[in-house]
Formats: C-alpha cells, sequence, structure tokens
C-alpha cells in the first residue's frame, strides 16, 4: 500500500530531529549540507503539512513545541528505520558486488578499461573484475545473456534490448607503412580510393570494422572491399601494415605509438568523418547498481 503523505518523505523529519538535538535550524542546516533558508523551508513546509507548531523560534534559536517534542520522537523510530534498511542495502550490494562480469570490445579493453577499474579498485577494493573481451557483437550478445552485467561496446548500432551511455570518444585512422604509395599523398585519400583498397581488417562483428563500413554507406555511398587479410588482434593487424601487407584502419589510441615512432603513418582521408563514440551497455530496464554503477561513474567522468 502507499505510504501517507504526512510520512511519505522522512527527510524533513530528520532535519527536526536535528535541531532538537542542535539547537537551531543553522546548526541542522549545516549537519545536512543545506543552506538555512533551505532547512527553514523544510520545516516551515512540514508545519503547513501536519497543521502544527512544531517549533518555536526565537532570537537565542529554535526549540521544539509540545506537539514538536510528540512528533520527533514519534518519527525517531522511523528515521531509525529508514537508517537501518539503507545499512541493509548497501551490506547487500557489498556482498554481492564482490564479483562483477564486465565484457569489453578490445579497443575498450587495451587502451580505456586499465584506468577505469584501477579507479573502481580504489573506490571499491572488495570488489573482483571477470573480464572478458571480444568483438562488439560478442560484447552484446554477454550482457544480453547475464554474462556480463556490463559492457563496452565500438560498434554504431546495439541490438534490442540494450541500454547506452556514451563514455569515451575516438576517430578511427587510416595508417601504412612509411613505404606505401599512399605515405606521400599529403593531400590524402579520396573515400571511394579507401573502399576500393582490400585493408588488412578486424574479422566481421568487430565494432571498428562496422562502423567504417557504416560511414563509407552513409557518408560517400561506397561499399567496403572485401578484406585482403582479416586478423582478430590490433597488434596482429599493426604488425602486417608495418610489414607491408596492405593499409587498415584503426582506433587512434591503438595507433599512437607507432605514429609517434615512425614506423606506420596516418593517411589523412577527405570528405568521410570517422569520429565515434565507445559506448557503455547495460540491459534495459535494469538500472546499475554497487560496482557496476560505480565503473559507470568512473568510465562517464573519464570522458
Amino acid at each position: 500500500m502507499p505510504l501517507p503523505r504526512q510520512v511519505s518523505d522522512l527527510s524533513p523529519y530528520d532535519l527536526l530531529l536535528s535541531v532538537a538535538r542542535l539547537g537551531s535550524v543553522g546548526a541542522a542546516a549545516r549537519a545536512h549540507g543545506i543552506t538555512q533558508p533551505a532547512a527553514s523551508a523544510r520545516l516551515s513546509s512540514l508545519e503547513r503539512r501536519l497543521g502544527l507548531a512544531l517549533l518555536q523560534r526565537t532570537t537565542q534559536g529554535s526549540r521544539l513545541t509540545a506537539h514538536g517534542a510528540l512528533v520527533a520522537d514519534w518519527a525517531r523510530t522511523a528515521v531509525d528505520a529508514a537508517a537501518a534498511l539503507d545499512a541493509g542495502i548497501t551490506s547487500l550490494r557489498r556482498s554481492s558486488g564482490s564479483r562483477l562480469p564486465v565484457a569489453a570490445s578490445l579497443t575498450v579493453a587495451e587502451y580505456l578499461l586499465p584506468r577505469w577499474l584501477a579507479a573502481l579498485h580504489v573506490a571499491s577494493p572488495q570488489t573482483a573484475v571477470a573480464l572478458t573481451t571480444g568483438n562488439s557483437e560478442d560484447v552484446a550478445a554477454a550482457v544480453l545473456t547475464g554474462d556480463a552485467e556490463v559492457g563496452f561496446v565500438e560498434g554504431p548500432e546495439l541490438p534490442e534490448g540494450l541500454r547506452a551511455r556514451t563514455v569515451a570518444r575516438d576517430t578511427l585512422t587510416v595508417i601504412v607503412a612509411p613505404g606505401h604509395p599512399w605515405s606521400r599523398r599529403r593531400s590524402g585519400i579520396e573515400p571511394r580510393e579507401l573502399a576500393a583498397m582490400p585493408l588488412v581488417s578486424r574479422e566481421r562483428g568487430s565494432g571498428t570494422r562496422r562502423y567504417l563500413e557504416h560511414a563509407l554507406t552513409r557518408q560517400a555511398g561506397d561499399s567496403l572491399a572485401q578484406p585482403l587479410l582479416e586478423l582478430s588482434s590490433t597488434t596482429a593487424i599493426k604488425s602486417a601494415v608495418i610489414e607491408g601487407v596492405a593499409p587498415a584502419v584503426l582506433s587512434s589510441l591503438a595507433v599512437a605509438g607507432e605514429l609517434a615512432a615512425g614506423t606506420l603513418r596516418r593517411v589523412p582521408i577527405s570528405g568521410l568523418v570517422l569520429a565515434r563514440e565507445l559506448r557503455l551497455v547495460h540491459p534495459a530496464g535494469r538500472p546499475l547498481v554497487g560496482p557496476a554503477q560505480d565503473l559507470a561513474a568512473i568510465a562517464t567522468r573519464a570522458k
């Protein structure tokens, strides 16, 4: 049954108890982290709702009226029960949060997730994270089946049943070996040239590959050629490009070191936007709680 309107919100009663304990509205306001006008307004609203004068205000402070003392005495049991309920829920969150299954696409797992997990360990040292990696389709499937409580994906589209929030932004980069003809193209290449070139690529289902296909189709009306070589590892793709097998398109996060060292070259591409969002996903209708909520907050703050 719904709570009666007069007691549906316990915060004003908790504030009244603080006034009784501390002797003034100002001191109670400081204890609750609010301003004195806000505290006065809440107490006045409570008095109007109950139709009772609860406080006698003087220049020396505030004291409870006889009615106020009775209301505060009755309210103490409810406020203490609410505190016990909160403590019990917190305890359950901690016990259920001892293991957090997480699934992440390779780019997020290799270049972003380690520092997020380090921050989670500081915030929740009792939580053990069980991490699985795969392409974005694998991650989405793991979250939908419950094998992972939270996932991180790169792909532009999501299956039904998932909710998403952006946690980072990234740009895909066309890379070649230093001796490749494209490396001497200061003006870069056109989207149609990229679309026609057989690339060293991730497997189907990869978020990076799906995003590139999506961008070429939507922005340039081109279809990506069949890959020359499909590899499931970002490191293997970079090695193949360095050896001169073919160009590739990878996350800027993944190639920053090689570009700085000169072992790979970035090729500009005109008329094609390859900026993308990396997203956290979880089952729709199931809000994140406990360590999963903490991890989501850490990742969102870091973007």
